[in-house]
């Protein structure tokens, strides 16, 4: 087989309209879309954020984790949770569950495990990502946390096509690491409209090189990706025996970096609390 040919055709397939949602997610669409408009309404937001139950319950864990409620004063319905949130960080919990369903409803218990590990990997880098913008690199925590969530999209949809593709998910991944991720993941980001810097900041990731000092929204990804404990299934080690993809750090002893009178370590140890409770709230 050869798979980027069929990495190509999957991708002109989804340029085509041949992306499929489950209902959950075309709710999710509705609300991104409906979150969008400036005269949007909070009364409204909250009204589809209920329509679909799996982010009506995210948005309100999210609004009592860490992050956004340092005041321990717990949220119990939806329209508090969105008040609290703001617009643009329901609209990437809309983008977390569009992005989880991707993966459609796989009955091969293999393809299951996959599923569920790829969004565990999602979920920690999205949550790590949110910190290491406000602690390290200084960019938006809002955009990092977006771009985490959607950095696994094409691999999502592959996961869905498995079943088309016999034989897709087989062997090594040299095929999906050298050219399948970027091939079928710029086009699932086009059809969903991801912001150009996000798109801009996942084709950093997928280069892989990480400026030291780190400092850009592609650095954040990257770092993020780097020190998340939970593995992509996708990302096995290749024919020749190295795991293609990550950053050019010049080995895993660079990551702990001296920023300012700080460490990278230290900031992850203080920030281990936080990390964990907004990886929580981003279980679909």
């Amino acid at each position: 087989m050869d798979k980027l040919e069929v990495f190509n055709t999957l991708a002109a397939g989804v340029g085509h309209g041949e992306l499929a949602f489950p209902t959950s997610a075309q709710v999710a669409i509705k609300v991104r879309q409906a979150l969008d408009d400036p005269e949007c309404h909070i009364e409204a937001a909250a009204h589809l954020v209920q329509a679909e139950p799996l982010l009506a319950a995210r948005v309100v864990a999210m609004a009592n984790s860490v992050t956004y409620n340092r005041a321990g004063n717990p949220v119990t319905d939806v329209r508090t949770a969105v008040a609290r949130l703001g617009f643009r960080t329901v609209r990437a919990l809309a983008m977390a569950l569009i992005t989880r369903q991707l993966s459609g409803s796989p009955s091969d218990p293999a393809l299951q495990t996959m599923a569920a590990q790829l969004w565990q990997h999602t979920a920690h880098v999205a949550a790590l990502a949110h910190v290491i913008a406000r602690r390290v690199t200084k960019v938006d925590g809002e955009t990092a946390m977006f771009a985490g969530i959607v950095h696994e999209v094409g691999g999502f949809y592959l996961l869905s096509q498995a079943k088309r593709q016999p034989g897709l998910l087989d062997g090594d991944f040299d095929a999906w690491m050298e050219g399948g991720e970027m091939i079928l993941g710029r086009a699932v980001l086009q059809v969903l409209e991801v912001p150009a810097p996000v798109q801009e900041a996942i084709e950093a990731y997928w280069d892989g090189f990480l400026a030291i000092p780190p400092h850009s929204l592609g650095d954040t990804l990257l770092l993020a990706e780097e020190l998340c404990p939970v593995p992509s299934p996708l990302h096995r080690f290749n024919s020749r025996g190295a795991a293609p993809g990550g950053a050019d750090m010049g080995g895993s002893g660079n990551l702990d970096m001296v920023l300012g009178e700080e460490t990278l370590s230290g900031i992850l140890a203080e920030a281990a609390e936080e990390v964990g409770s907004l990886t929580g709230a981003l279980q679909f």
